[in-house]
């Protein structure tokens, strides 16, 4: 048998934790696996203090991450600290450059600097592995990099955030506000008490860089990713997307498109027929379009301890076997340079929401604004409102467009405000036929 794979773990919050308690209690069934044993020896975190109901007294405890990246005790680095920059980037970085091994959790890190990290771990050919990334335990980035290989892959689009796809859950089964489902979701600790990066999309960006990354062999500037939020969807929007045949998801969407990538994050009407419009709640799921499997989608636990702790295992246990993979798929060199496309050059199906002013042809003064730019539309939904003290209120109209472009869509949305005609910013949603 091989001599024990010793692992420093840095980091120690709920993953990390769990991470330890895995370990530990597969230990049989991951030596018979990887034909070694893999000891944790070295763990490092910000306190040593606090209560983790988890005896650390066998391992030697480090202050410092980066002095345990580099230190001779460990023969595997797993950073679990989070964050883009300060101690985990440069931990990382240490433990590769000591030829090192390392497994991360860390999407900010891998989004902005991926392709840094990866030419570091080739050139010292050290392995760096990082399912827990994306979708917690769903083994998305495996499937990508190595069980996809055969494949040339057109698209890959997901829910990738389970704090937004509770709350949009709980706003549809239950017809809350945006603001209620969020409190819920706080209490019930699905959101961090700033759940910014969560709802307004930057999570699922930074995923959706690393999906696209390793999905189409590109070079990809996360910061050239469209993003939108969920913040200003209504239970209004929901209920119309019902009543539409469509549901509303937080998608991260990529796609090849001729020598770009066409790449975005938003609210998207998806279909009810649609595999991803069966998922609720906290659950994760990504759906690839492939050559030769055509549709492939994986569904399971996107966040927590213990889901994503399996993904975390996984990759030690590889490396315990040897296994060592590209970390992108291909050698950093040979990642095709690309540009997303504008999302003003979109095309596509849209659902727009107006509350237009209940005076007479005002429906018709807005169809022929969309006429005039080549815009049909497949439904038109329109509710008269009740009138209060006599006087003309405003009547909500919900459009559906056949397939169009944006920026034309933008510039009859900008002549149908300026026309007066309708009382608030218009509410549009691109729509994913599938």
């Amino acid at each position: 048998m091989l001599s024990p794979l010793r692992v420093g773990v840095a980091g120690l919050g709920t993953v990390g934790t769990s991470v330890l308690r895995r370990l530990d209690g597969q230990s049989g069934a991951l030596r018979q696996r990887t034909g070694r044993d893999i000891v944790v020896t070295a763990v490092a975190a910000r306190s040593r203090d606090k209560d983790r109901d988890l005896d650390l007294t066998p391992f030697q405890w480090f202050d410092d991450p980066v002095a345990m990246a580099r230190s001779s005790q460990i023969d595997l680095f797993v950073e679990l600290m989070g964050g883009s920059e300060g101690e985990a980037k440069r931990a990382v970085q240490a433990a590769l450059e000591s030829g090192k091994p390392v497994v991360t959790a860390n999407k900010a890190l891998l989004a902005h600097h991926g392709m840094a990290l990866a030419r570091l771990a080739e050139a010292n050919h050290a392995a760096l592995a990082f399912e827990a990334s994306v979708a917690g335990g769903i083994p998305i980035v495996k499937t990508l990099r190595e069980g996809l290989a055969g494949n040339q892959v057109e698209s890959v689009q997901g829910i990738l955030n389970g704090t937004c796809n509770y709350i949009l859950t709980r706003m549809e089964e239950e017809g809350l506000g945006f603001a209620q489902c969020l409190d819920e979701a706080q209490r019930l600790g699905y959101a961090e008490a700033d759940p910014s990066f969560d709802v307004d999309g930057f999570d699922t960006a930074h995923k959706l860089a690393i999906l696209a990354t390793l999905a189409f062999g590109v070079a990809l500037d996360i910061s050239s990713l469209h993003v939108e939020g969920i913040r200003g969807i209504t239970p209004a929007d929901l209920s119309a997307a019902h009543e539409l045949g469509y549901r509303i998801k937080l998608l991260g969407i990529a796609r090849r498109s001729e020598n770009r990538i066409d790449g975005r994050v938003h609210p998207t009407m998806v279909p009810k027929s649609s595999a991803l419009a069966q998922v609720g709640g906290v659950t994760n799921a990504v759906t690839i379009y492939a050559d030769a499997v055509r549709e492939l989608t994986l569904i399971g636990p996107g966040a927590g301890g213990e889901a994503t702790a399996s993904a975390v295992v996984a990759d030690i246990a590889d490396i315990a076997r040897g296994v060592r993979s590209a970390p992108l798929g291909m050698p950093v060199d040979e990642l095709e340079p690309t540009r997303v496309m504008p999302v003003r050059e979109h095309e596509g199906g849209y659902y727009i929401r107006l509350n237009v002013r209940d005076t007479p042809g005002a429906v018709a003064r807005i169809a022929t604004r969309m006429a005039e730019r080549g815009i049909s539309f497949e439904s038109i939904v329109q509710k008269q409102a009740p009138r209060r003290g006599g006087e003309s209120g405003t009547v909500p109209v919900v459009l559906i467009t056949h397939r169009t472009h944006e920026s034309a869509l933008g510039a009859a949305l900008d002549a149908v405000t300026i026309d007066g005609y309708i009382a608030d910013k218009p509410q549009v949603m691109r729509i994913e036929s599938r």
